[in-house]
């Protein structure tokens, strides 16, 4: 009762899969990649879940800038559970041998923390290690401050003008992940010896955060709601369930991007497809002839043929989900406790079961169409050995179109983006039929080249020119990982440059916050003598600091949910500002005319355009901010693109001096410095001014180079693997004509041709193949590197030359030695056989 097509099929399975290695291998590839980076980036997710009230603090976490809750707003969170309060701002530690380095200072009060646990090195408890000793508070810190500082458990510093004695050393907190990036080493402190060495003074940078542990079975949205209508729109308030946001984006982010890497890998893995199995059936082809001139019709023959593609296919895909499955459990075995995210590795089905669909769908997409031709052909075609029809319309065909279809959507439906993925996707079929007709135009080129050349150049270009040429089948396989390749390694050396050299050049080196409003000229004075020259505006700006909130736009009240979220950072808490007279030095004004110098009128504000988009703000419209606990009401008078790692006036909102008139604010400044430069002043201000806050821009610079280092590294590799699936590529090219190309030299040795011509003509021919297909690849990447870096990083474009001659001569010289394989194969038989053989 079994079907005659699955008797077929199985007895020609019987023989085993040999002429299907390249086909198992380029599926396996891509669907290991695409399993691989899914299951990594669920594996952090449910880390994250699993530990979403150690990640915040709590089941609530709500912070106010610039003040501290009353006693009115504690007795409201007080109402829903258990509750631990900590500020948090910025200090300069010093060590009694005078050397300084800015710390993050954070308070905490005896209930912290309310979920999770402190981990420290010498010290029983956090309590007991802040608690103060004979009149001297204690403190816990991270290990970096101990080295900069050369301080070790039971010495005493200086956090600004507040003593503290080091109790322990600082290893981990519970809530680090859901308060971000620091600049510089964490210290904790009693709240209320913080309190006392004048942090919480008010203007100055500091916020306090209440995190609220709910009694068990408390419904969370419930609460979030009555907090938000007794404490009102100027609280920021995070749940659980939001507990790293920014982690989360970022999972989401590099699972897609790594995985439409590996969905790439399958694209260019499947010319390797489609060559595997035009091979197969060209060996097939006297079995085929002889079941149609027996009767069998097209379709019996296409079925024989259908089933055994779609069980290699399948077992192709099962190979790829068990080395994506497996490739995270090996990672997590080795970096588990070097992560800086809690992470659960395991097996979960829902990414394996997203890779086993794109993996079948490329095997549907580019496998149908040879089995359509193998169809259509009839017998007396095949008796002759010609199974290169043309394709015709068919079944097979709109199979193919469909899962090609399917495979498109289902990339657009799983990205987090929808409009990246339509791009991303457009730009790889673009790509790829770039990449055809230029092989195409190749082997045309070739055709004409031939006749005016002699010798090893002339088989090699009619190689290139014949119906099978290695330029049409394997180079846009090539091209295309070439160009992942390309353009990950254009992107990173083009921002690793923007960090670790034009920045340097471009930005500050120093950047001093908290200075004295009412100290200014002394503070001038105070880095004139530590730099031992006068200072200049294209060395050194000063201005005035505050924080405030857009809280209504053209009168109607701001409501962040309303705002898309990449735009809601400018709406959903405070952001920078200051008060400036005359127009800076390169304003970046894009609309509207900055106000004159001695301006008395009505507030005015210089909005950044990106700001500004959130809310479709306009040249004329009404805006009203929250500063300093008062509503100042003004009017946009200009736009401007501000450029946040230049030298200038880089603060997202500006308004008019009198707006503020009366305040006496704080004052940032910033200067470019040699290190020697930035030492001395880091000296010299701890003597005159040791609150001011002193950040080394140059120190977080190659902070981020590191970081970056490490994410490049993981995209490259699987950058790598699109490039390793377009060497399948041109393996199964060489395979599938591996019988021809012994006849051929068999022939050429026969016709007087040396072993050395005939090694000579296989390696120009596919080193021409990975020269072109390299040198496409290169010019792709380019083109999609070049918006990456300037349009979405707003980074300068830098060429790595040398990273471009690396990929052409890869690209080349790969493909030269497979040719030069080839060739050892072709050789490898003595002539008559060869000639003898069908």
């Amino acid at each position: 009762m079994i079907p005659l097509s699955l008797r077929f099929a199985g007895r020609e399975l019987r023989g085993g899969v040999r002429g299907f290695r390249i086909f198992l291998a380029c599926l396996a590839l891509g669907v290991a990649a695409i399993a691989a980076a899914g299951s990594t980036a669920e594996a952090f997710r449910r880390g994250l879940a699993s530990q979403a009230s150690e990640i915040l603090g709590g089941d609530l976490a709500l912070s106010v800038r610039q003040r501290v809750f009353t006693p009115a707003e504690r007795a409201d969170l007080e109402k829903e559970g258990r509750v631990s309060y900590s500020v948090a701002s910025m200090a300069m530690a010093e060590a009694p041998s005078g050397e300084r380095r800015l710390i993050e200072l954070r308070g905490v009060n005896d209930a912290y923390p309310l979920a999770g646990s402190v981990t420290l090195q010498g010290a029983s408890s956090l309590q007991a290690a802040i608690a103060p000793r004979g009149g001297v508070a204690g403190a816990v810190v991270e290990q970096p401050l101990l080295d900069r500082l050369h301080l070790k458990v039971g010495d005493q510093f200086l956090a600004g003008n507040l003593p503290l004695v080091v109790r322990g050393v600082l290893m981990q907190e519970p809530d680090r992940l859901s308060r971000g990036f620091a600049l510089g080493p964490r210290v904790i402190a009693n709240i209320g010896a913080v309190e006392r060495g004048g942090f919480l003074a008010p203007g100055l940078p500091f916020g306090e955060t209440a995190r609220v542990a709910l009694p068990p079975g408390a419904p969370l949205e419930a609460a979030k709601v009555r907090l938000r209508r007794e404490l009102g729109g100027i609280v920021r308030i995070r749940d659980r369930d939001d507990a790293a946001p920014g982690i989360h984006r970022l999972i989401d982010q590099l699972e897609y991007f790594l995985g439409f890497i590996g969905l790439a890998s399958l694209v260019a893995g499947g010319l390797g497809v489609f060559g595997a199995v035009s091979a197969y059936l060209e060996v097939r082809k006297p079995v085929i002839a002889t079941l149609k001139a027996l009767g069998a019709e097209g379709q019996l023959v296409r079925d024989i043929y259908l089933v055994q593609i779609g069980l290699l296919a399948a077992l192709g895909v099962a190979i790829g989900l068990a080395v994506g499955a497996a490739a995270p459990l090996v990672m997590g075995a080795l970096v588990r406790d070097s992560l800086p995210i809690p992470a659960l590795f395991a097996v979960y089905p829902g990414p394996l079961l997203k890779a086993a669909g794109f993996g079948l769908l490329s095997a549907a997409a580019f496998s149908l169409a040879p089995l359509g031709r193998a169809r259509s052909t009839p017998p007396a075609s095949l008796f002759r050995s010609d199974l290169s029809g043309s394709l015709k319309i068919g079944p097979e065909i709109v199979g193919a179109l469909l899962a090609a279809a399917g495979l498109a959507a289902m990339a657009v439906i799983t990205a987090p983006t929808k409009l990246a993925a339509v791009i991303m996707i457009a730009g790889v079929a673009v790509s790829f039929g770039l990449l055809w007709a230029l092989g195409a135009g190749a082997a045309w080129a070739a055709g004409k080249a031939r006749g005016g050349s002699r010798g090893p150049l002339r088989i090699g270009l009619a190689n290139l020119a014949g119906p099978h040429s290695a330029a049409r089948t394997a180079s846009p396989a090539i091209g295309l990982g070439v160009a992942l390749l390309g353009a990950v390694v254009l992107i990173q050396s083009a921002l690793l440059n923007q960090v670790a050299e034009i920045a340097p050049r471009t930005a500050p080196a120093l950047v001093f916050t908290d200075i004295p409003g009412d100290r200014t000229a002394a503070f001038d004075a105070a880095v004139t003598r530590a730099f031992g020259r006068p200072l200049t505006p294209t060395t050194y700006l000063r201005e005035p600091f505050v924080t405030g909130r857009i809280i209504k736009v053209r009168g109607e009240p701001v409501v962040a949910d309303r705002i898309p979220r990449q735009d809601r950072w400018a709406y959903d808490s405070d952001i920078s500002m200051s008060a400036i007279g005359p127009k800076p030095n390169d304003s970046g004004i894009t609309e509207g005319r900055w106000w004159p110098a001695n301006y008395a009128g009505p507030p005015l504000i210089a909005m950044d355009v990106d700001v500004a988009k959130g809310k479709d703000v306009k040249i004329g419209d009404a805006v009203t901010l929250s500063v300093l606990g008062r509503d100042i009401d003004a009017r946009v008078a200009v736009l401007r693109k501000i450029d946040f790692g230049g030298f200038g006036a880089s603060f997202p909102l500006v308004v008019t001096p009198q707006a503020v008139a009366g305040a006496n604010l704080r004052q940032v400044a910033i200067a470019k410095a040699t290190k020697a430069q930035e030492a001395a002043v880091i000296r010299q201000l701890g003597r005159d001014f040791p609150t001011v806050n002193v950040i080394s821009v140059r120190e977080q610079l190659e902070a981020a180079t590191s970081l970056f280092d490490r994410l490049a590294l993981a995209v490259r590799g699987a950058a790598a693997v699109a490039a390793l699936a377009g060497l399948l590529v041109l393996a199964g090219a060489i395979a599938a004509r591996a019988r021809a190309r012994t006849r051929e030299a068999a022939t050429l040795k026969v016709l007087g041709a040396s072993r050395a011509q005939i090694l000579l003509a296989y390696v120009f021919e596919y080193g021409a193949v990975g020269l072109i297909a390299g040198a496409a690849g290169v010019a792709l990447g380019y083109a999609a590197a070049w918006p990456v870096v300037v349009k979405v990083f707003h980074a300068k474009w830098s060429m790595d030359w040398e990273g471009v001659a690396a990929l052409l001569g890869a690209a080349a010289v790969v493909a030269g030695v497979g040719g030069l394989l080839a060739a050892f194969q072709a050789l490898s038989k003595r002539p008559a056989p060869a000639l003898r053989a069908e």
